[in-house]
């Protein structure tokens, strides 16, 4: 079995994502999530900023050489990076944990130009309800930075590649979170 793995915050929880198993739930601490505008890309996107008065819930599984070439390209706009000593697990050793983290230098605050998908966070926020109940995913939503962001509902017609189906229950949930968090959702 491998002993590198990654450990995902944002869209790898959501298992529908992906095929790396198993998966377990695990704890990255001195994290924090942020919305951001990276270059090149016509959309904001979930990253992590070291915070070391934060810690952040999400999945870790194991990856091999094919595997990693695979989340390098998926991850193409975030540096893989260390973070052994940051995520507590239940897997035994573990030689490698990775964290993929956009670079300081390529993070801008959101903006209408360069907006959240609301059908990329629908899939993060299901992967946090499956995996960590209502619990969690409010959790995800308060150790999670720029929430001011505009937010793009293209749900009609997801331009997310990795879209999910959501119960009614699922959207009622990110609808009624967005609602309180006073998010800016506009429609294509």
């Amino acid at each position: 079995m491998s002993t590198s793995y990654f450990f995902g915050y944002g869209s790898l929880v959501n298992r529908r994502t992906h095929g790396f198993a198993p998966a377990h739930r695990a704890t990255a601490s001195g994290w924090r999530r942020v919305w951001a505008q990276v270059p090149g890309r016509p959309v904001s996107l979930l990253t992590v900023l070291r915070d070391p008065n934060c810690e952040i819930e999400g999945l870790i599984a194991p990856v091999d050489a094919d595997g990693w070439a695979a989340l390098d390209l998926r991850e193409a706009c975030y540096d893989r990076t260390d973070a052994l000593h940051d995520v507590r697990h239940p897997e035994q050793p573990v030689e490698e944990m990775a964290i993929y983290v956009v670079p300081e230098a390529d993070r801008m605050s959101p903006d209408v130009d360069h907006p959240v998908l609301l059908s990329y966070l629908d899939v993060v926020l299901q992967g946090y309800l499956v995996e960590f109940g209502k619990e969690g995913a409010e959790r995800f939503l308060a150790s999670t930075a720029n929430w001011d962001a505009p937010i793009l509902n293209d749900r009609a017609a997801p331009q997310y590649p990795r879209a999910q189906s959501l119960t009614d229950a699922e959207q009622r949930f990110v609808d009624a979170a967005l609602s309180r968090l006073g998010a800016k959702v506009f429609a294509e």
